[in-house]
């Protein structure tokens, strides 16, 4: 658990400066190499299926690469990592380690989701990853604050997990669903009581392609502060496509800040899928609308494999944009994802260092 409450000092430098987020988790794994044996250990090694692609098991299996990580993101300037944690629910982990019911003629449904909130080992699974991943970026926030004299913070990633809420998978049965909203709730809570016991100072709702799921990560975190008596600031981030939609259900900005103001969310904001140079008008039309902070973490341009990160943009191009973000007033804290690297990170700190945060509308 926090030893302290971080929102007094958070609230009051986020007024006096732009924050710097870290950059993106798997892109900055694949430059360690990390093998299939690697990311097994010896306490996965006969699991059946692969396990190199579940990135959050390496807290458990290669901490002292994910620490490494936290480490050089703090070193290159973040105020704020997030945990390693992006799929740490039993919903989202059984992708690894249940059989797939539609290999052998089944489906997926809330039946089979149920088993799933019921399996033991998959819940103490998603808890232990949760809570070790966030000691793990604890550790290096606190020693590079201590080292350097600027606190650092953790914020404990909450993502979208493999299934939606809004859509049916069944063209043929559009009022099904393969997972119902009380159970997505259920593995939010797990996570959330995880991430909090771990030492997180944040919650981030983050990469939101599907509002309703994210509607149940908002309702469990309210529900949590309410039944362990407990609060931390709480940062919402959307991935919007091409026309500024949340990708699956298609929200704009303003629809977003209105499902999410009631959560009172230190800051709201948009991440991953877009480049920068396309998320700025979908950013513009959130900033305008939003009566609290707006945070920003685009991917490094779009994709390319051609380029040695998988994408486009390098550190200097994303300063440049980044910095272009801050002069026109629209961010509070900034940061990259995929394809960012802790020199693409590095370099959008020193191009925002003196830049100020955007004014927070006090009368919308």
């Amino acid at each position: 658990m926090p030893t302290t409450d971080p929102t007094p000092d958070l609230e009051k430098d986020l007024l006096e400066r732009i924050f710097i987020l870290d950059g993106a988790m798997g892109t900055t794994i694949r430059g360690y190499g990390l093998t299939e044996e690697d990311a097994r250990g010896e306490r996965f090694k006969d699991i059946d299926k692969d396990l190199l692609n579940n990135g959050d098991i390496l807290s458990l299996t290669k901490p002292d690469v994910i620490g490494d990580i936290h480490k050089r993101f703090y070193e290159a300037g973040s105020d704020i990592c997030e945990t390693n944690t992006f799929s740490a629910t039993g919903i989202a982990q059984s992708e690894f380690f249940v059989e797939d019911p539609r290999e052998t003629g089944g489906r997926k449904d809330p039946e089979f989701f149920q088993k799933i909130l019921e399996n033991t080992f998959l819940n103490d699974l998603a808890w232990e990853m949760n809570v070790e991943s966030s000691k793990l970026c604890r550790k290096w926030a606190d020693d590079i604050g201590s080292d350097t004299g600027r606190r650092r913070y953790v914020a404990g990633a909450i993502g979208p997990l493999t299934v939606s809420l809004s859509n049916s998978p069944d063209p043929e049965d559009p009022a099904f669903r393969v997972v119902n909203f009380n159970q997505v709730l259920a593995a939010y809570k797990h996570q959330i009581r995880a991430l909090i016991e771990g030492g997180c100072d944040i919650l981030m709702i983050e990469t939101i392609f599907d509002s309703l799921n994210a509607k149940a990560a908002a309702v469990a975190t309210l529900e949590v502060f309410g039944e362990d008596a407990v609060k931390l600031p709480v940062i919402i981030s959307a991935a919007v496509g091409m026309g500024g939609e949340t990708m699956i259900s298609a929200q704009k900005p303003e629809a977003l800040w209105n499902a999410f103001a009631h959560v009172n969310p230190l800051a709201i904001g948009l991440n991953c899928s877009l480049g920068p140079d396309l998320m700025k008008p979908f950013l513009e039309e959130l900033s305008a609308c939003a009566a609290t902070r707006i945070s920003c973490y685009p991917n490094a341009g779009l994709p390319n494999p051609l380029a040695p990160t998988g994408f486009d943009l390098e550190p200097e191009h994303m300063r440049e944009h980044m910095s272009g973000f801050a002069d026109a007033g629209l961010v509070n804290l900034a940061g990259g994802c995929c394809g960012n690297t802790p020199d693409h990170i590095k370099a959008i700190a020193e191009g925002l260092k003196d830049k100020a945060p955007r004014e927070v509308p006090t009368n919308q």
